[in-house]
């Protein structure tokens, strides 16, 4: 089938319309981290309860990915794309007006559930962007997030230098995320039933049927008489013909029941495969959790780094995943997901080993450099095949595997430092070396319905 040159320009208006929306998550959230000292001290919040917040702020974002993958399934996910932002872009003036740890604690929640809810809205929308191109483009969105971060970690340090008020920063930097919104909104794709009736997986389970129709067809010629063992047809007569007069319904109902069972089998098959990838996606999140809050600690710990020789190791994992991201969608279109998440898997665990064995401080950068490119096209993969699993539900799939992923990425840092309690920090990175090499070998997984 060829596309039309109109049809080809709203997907590419699309396409930029997601990218868009991908980095303005990433904005929000750095205006937020940015500005955490300054609201701490605003709210007079000590740093263990801060810590409580941030985690009541994630099981907010969790409760936003669980309501967000059934009601994008229902509205379709360009109408709850609007919702979420504006929603998350309005939340995240909540901290900068907080006067207490009450009101710092319910901004938190409004701005998790917000994020959470953003987070599988923008995805699913992804996905069907990516199915309308007909090639992998899940991993450049993933990029723009990162950019989007960078440039509100820039945007809110210039302000702070320039002597903004807190305030001031967020409400500016939400009017304009809301107004960005709204011109976005119309330019995402409307799914409809029929295209998610058309994925992959849907026409492979039509045909299973319509090939499971046809013996059970058969059958039941020969059970009410109308054929023979041969596959021959035989017309009845006499008393026989009266006999068969309903059987037309007789098949009908067979067939519906057939088809019942078949869809039931698709649902369970589909559960399991479900729970498949949020497993991957809870061992590779758990990965990039540790060396977000990990890897600075771990070069100062392990090699007496200075602070800003241990910040490297946080840039040089960064880096590299943002690099890395923006070249996966070539990579797999000519190699496959699979290949992705096997052979990236595999770099990171090296990248990983070479962080623990490594005595010198440009060896271990370079660890945390492959850890950063091997990771950086996993969970794009995972979250591309959660949402092509052939099914009318494809957003509600992928809010299970977000959820589950997202506890790994706040598990992985909180393993880590309960294990530092019996080993060094260094020691305890076996903790992701393994969850990497299980990626690695269970990588076919992520492969998707033709």
């Amino acid at each position: 089938m060829v596309l039309s040159p109109t049809v080809d320009r709203q997907f590419r208006v699309a396409r930029a319309a997601v990218f868009t929306v991908f980095a303005l998550n990433g904005f929000l959230l750095a205006m937020w981290v940015v500005h955490i000292p300054v609201v701490t001290d605003r709210t007079g919040v000590a740093k263990s309860t801060l810590g409580m917040f941030i985690l009541l702020m994630s099981g907010a974002g969790i409760v936003g990915m669980r309501l967000a993958g059934p009601l994008a399934d229902r509205f379709g996910s360009r109408t709850l794309v609007g919702a979420a932002a504006c929603f998350g872009s309005l939340a995240v003036v909540g901290p900068g007006f907080a006067t207490g740890p009450f009101t710092l604690a319910l901004a938190l929640a409004c701005f998790g559930f917000g994020n959470g809810a953003l987070d599988v809205s923008m995805n699913t929308q992804a996905v069907h962007v990516e199915r309308a191109y007909r090639r992998p483009i899940m991993a450049a969105f993933h990029a723009l997030f990162s950019g989007g971060g960078l440039l509100g970690s820039l945007l809110g340090a210039a302000a702070l230098r320039a002597g903004w008020d807190v305030r001031v920063t967020l409400v500016v930097a939400a009017v304009g995320c809301v107004a960005l919104v709204l011109t976005l909104v119309p330019r995402l794709l409307r799914e409809t039933a029929s295209e998610t009736a058309e994925s992959p997986g849907v026409v492979a389970s039509v045909h299973a049927t319509e090939l499971d129709a046809a013996p059970l067809e058969h059958d039941a010629k020969v059970s009410l008489g109308m054929g023979d063992s041969s596959g021959h047809d035989v017309m009845p007569t006499g008393s026989d013909a009266a006999s068969t007069a309903q059987s037309p319904d007789r098949l009908d109902r067979d067939r519906s029941s057939r088809a019942r069972a078949t869809t039931s089998l698709d649902a369970r098959a589909r559960g399991r495969k479900v729970l498949a990838l949020a497993v991957l996606a809870f061992s590779l999140l758990l990965a990039e959790g540790v060396a977000a809050d990990w890897s600075a600690l771990q070069l100062r710990d392990h090699l007496d780094a200075d602070a800003a020789t241990a910040a490297l190791a946080f840039g040089a994992f960064s880096t590299t995943m943002t690099v890395g991201r923006f070249a996966t969608d070539r990579v797999s279109h000519v190699f496959g997901g699979v290949a992705v998440v096997r052979y990236g898997s595999l770099l990171a665990a090296i990248g990983l080993a070479v962080i623990v064995v490594s005595p010198w401080i440009p060896l271990t950068l370079l660890g945390w450099a492959l850890t950063g490119l091997g990771l950086a096209g996993g969970i794009p993969q995972i979250f591309s095949a959660a949402g092509n699993l052939g099914s009318r539900t494809a957003a509600t799939d992928m809010s299970r595997v977000f959820s589950v992923g997202y506890l790994g990425l706040l598990a992985g840092p909180t393993v880590i430092g309960w294990l530092t309690a019996v080993m060094s920090l260094t020691t305890a990175m076996v903790v992701p070396i393994l969850a990497v090499l299980l990626c690695c070998a269970y990588a076919s997984v992520v492969a998707t319905p033709r």
